[in-house]
């Protein structure tokens, strides 16, 4: 395609063809900790695309949204371990958390309408004191509350597959793994290729996505462009019909169209999103991101799981002391019981008054993400001044997730679409 065609070419031209789905080829990202809410994913539905509910923290979600107890529980009953490191004996309980899987997809899943599709995120990384055993209860909730599709994200889910073969719904729920790789797609396929059971679709993320990277301090070696075409090139040499959504740095419907173009099936977005009123970040958090200058990105290897995560520099976790959290989340406990975090907090001295300085190079993701004090974003969160107006107080104007949808969809030129301004400084704050 000529540079001029590609300039005017537009989303709506293609279709995402995925089992009985023929949707617009947008996926909204799964953004945790109930970043991407249910009315977040159910917009993208209801617009013909898909949206994305994540599982980080399900059981904290769930007792956030729907009058449910079970951090309480879960704090109550290992209450003996808050005062020391041995975390050992701190364990889900997995009816619980399957429970709080099924609550989040079901509450979700009936309000659903349109022709679009509703997909859940699951974070393999979110190992939770027993890796297998909690992930399993996670995509079992999941299937059983009804979700059109799942995600495997956070790591290679080499064995994820084989613990929900027996599940009735194993063959009926689309699913399709995140890789950042050719070679991390191989390892996926060749354990799917023993349960007769290749994905539905395969999302490549690259590595200006936000949150967690699939990539080393090395990220700004790779491209997504290239990666796509890499993974688009092997799926054609194997002959293998599996559809192909690249993610992250994708801003414009101008630079989704062109992956489009290219072979693409779909694309997943994110960070436009984070400023929408059905995004659920706290208004004051929206603004935050609204205000981000492209200085404030940092990748940083703060995050317990070890993968780098990119985040705002300015984001309320870094420099805090706050005691592990592991009773009430532990949701990065090992099965051994061990945290980054917590080994980090422990080595940590105290002041001269007893109290604890500040934890240097980890911070405790359970707490802060509960809190919305990790500031996880996509590299071009800077440009998001760019979309919405600035109010006479200094604020920016928050957007509509169909806003952000519809411009993915229609606009040509690398435009973007401003919303119309608001009237008074209270509309849409």
């Amino acid at each position: 395609m000529d540079a001029r065609r590609a300039e005017e070419d537009q989303v709506d031209r293609y279709r995402f063809r995925l089992g009985q789905f023929e949707l617009v080829p947008i996926v909204v990202g799964g953004m945790g900790v109930d970043i991407s809410t249910s009315d977040l994913a159910l917009a993208a539905s209801r617009l013909g695309g898909v949206g994305h509910i994540s599982d980080a923290m399900v059981q904290h979600v769930s007792d956030r949204r729907y009058e449910t107890h079970y951090t309480k529980a879960k704090s109550e009953k290992h209450r003996q371990t808050r005062d020391g490191f041995d975390k050992t004996t701190v364990k889900f309980d997995l009816e619980h958390l399957r429970q709080s899987q099924l609550n989040h997809v079901r509450h979700t899943m009936d309000r659903k309408q349109g022709a679009g599709a509703v997909f859940i995120n699951v974070m393999e990384k979110l190992t939770m004191g027993a890796p297998g055993d909690t992930l399993k209860a996670r995509l079992e909730g999941a299937m059983d509350g009804g979700i059109d599709g799942i995600t495997l994200s956070a790591g290679l889910h080499i064995g994820s597959l084989k613990l929900i073969e027996q599940h009735p719904r194993f063959r009926d729920v689309k699913i399709g793994p995140i890789v950042s790789s050719v070679r991390a797609l191989k390892i996926f396929l060749k354990s799917a290729s023993r349960l007769n059971r290749l994905p539905d679709y395969v999302i490549v993320e690259g590595p200006l996505a936000g949150g967690h990277l699939g990539f080393g301090d090395d990220w700004r070696e790779y491209d997504l462009r290239n990666i796509v075409a890499e993974v688009l090139e092997f799926l054609r040499e194997e002959q293998l019909d599996i559809p192909v959504v690249p993610a992250g740095g994708i801003f414009t419907g101008t630079d989704a169209a062109s992956y489009l173009a290219m072979g693409a099936a779909a694309v997943q977005v994110a960070t436009r999103f984070t400023i929408t009123n059905e995004c659920g970040l706290p208004a004051r958090v929206k603004q935050e991101y609204a205000r981000a200058e492209e200085a404030d990105l940092v990748v940083s290897g703060v995050s317990p799981t070890g993968y780098p995560i990119r985040l705002l520099s300015y984001s309320p976790c870094f420099g805090a002391n706050i005691k592990p959290q592991c009773e009430a989340f532990g949701y990065l406990l090992s099965r051994e019981g061990t945290c980054a975090y917590l080994d980090a907090y422990e080595a940590t001295p105290v002041d001269d008054k007893g109290h604890k300085l500040p934890v240097q190079g980890k911070v405790c993701l359970c707490y802060h993400f509960s809190k919305f004090n990790c500031y996880t974003c996509g590299h071009y969160v800077y440009r998001l001044k760019d979309t919405t107006h600035r109010l006479p107080d200094g604020r920016f104007q928050l957007l509509t997730a169909e806003h952000v949808f519809r411009d993915y969809q229609f606009s040509t030129g690398h435009r973007v679409a401003m919303p119309e301004s608001a009237l008074s400084p209270a509309v849409s704050l």
